[in-house]
């Protein structure tokens, strides 16, 4: 996946640029559009995030993607270290 994008990753990435514009449940939208469950999406979406093409594909929406997992990420440690909870 590093090398080169297929039709369906550029289709997710593209998809996830403007996911906010459709109508309805962003989960609903991703089984319309692609046939795939919300969990296998988000593993792609996932496996996207870390690659180097899509980085080059699309570099704003890689790091803005980056970003949003590094601070769920941070958010998740902060309430597994916080004492007496």
């Amino acid at each position: 996946m590093d090398s080169i994008l297929s039709d369906r990753d550029r289709r997710i990435l593209e998809f996830e640029r403007v996911w906010w514009q459709h109508s309805g449940a962003k989960e609903q939208a991703v089984r319309d559009e692609f046939g795939l469950s919300p969990t296998r999406y988000y593993q792609i979406v996932a496996a996207l995030t870390d690659s180097s093409a899509a980085l080059t594909f699309d570099p704003m929406l890689i790091k803005r993607l980056q970003r949003v997992r590094d601070t769920r990420m941070a958010a998740r440690s902060a309430r597994l270290l916080s004492p007496g909870e």
